[in-house]
């Protein structure tokens, strides 16, 4: 166990005494209102039982606190993405999540080369939005083509590729998801 986790775990005790200290309950109405025996409740306080969820969550209940306020948990990580470009077919593609499977999210600068489409399909399914330039998207027997502030989304079982149109690089936002998940997106009806 990590330093930063044994002090927290030993932080619980002297804060669920004070809390309770703080509020006037005594242990007795405190292990009437939770199903916890004074032993145990007394044991926690003073640090010689290790806090447990099971006996947390009944505490949290009837201090009406959130868990994490109630052990002190430490805050959580930085929640900034590192931004790792990879280039690919010319192409650079700036991963913007890091966890591994469920949504992710990129954004992609494709430069103005000329390609022949080269469809393929896959499992997924993919939203893209247009920032900058003009994006090819050919999906199926369909040759479109995207402008800025355009999106488009589509299984990808369908054959489909997407690139420049050769006239100027494109920037878009991708979202790629497994094949269950779709992207929801909500706007306000304008006037709003």
């Amino acid at each position: 166990m990590a330093n930063d986790d044994a002090a927290v775990l030993a932080s619980v005790g002297p804060r669920l005494r004070a809390l309770r200290k703080n509020r006037g309950i005594t242990l007795t109405a405190l292990a009437d209102t939770t199903g916890i025996s004074v032993s145990t409740l007394s044991r926690l306080e003073s640090g010689a039982r290790r806090p447990n969820l099971e006996l947390l969550l009944p505490l949290a209940r009837a201090y009406r606190v959130p868990l994490d306020e109630l052990v002190g948990a430490p805050p959580v990580g930085d929640p900034r993405v590192r931004l790792k470009p990879i280039r690919r077919h010319g192409a650079t593609i700036v991963p913007l999540t890091q966890n591994p499977g469920g949504l992710q999210a990129f954004k992609m600068v494709i430069p103005p080369t000329r390609r022949n489409p080269d469809l393929r399909t896959h499992e997924g399914y993919e939203w893209l939005y247009v920032l900058s330039g003009t994006l090819r998207l050919v999906l199926a027997e369909r040759d479109l083509l995207l402008r800025p502030g355009e999106a488009a989304e589509f299984d990808t079982r369908l054959p489909h590729w997407f690139g420049s149109t050769g006239d100027a690089t494109v920037e878009l936002l991708s979202l790629f998801g497994p094949q269950s998940e779709r992207v929801h997106v909500r706007a306000r009806p304008s006037g709003s």
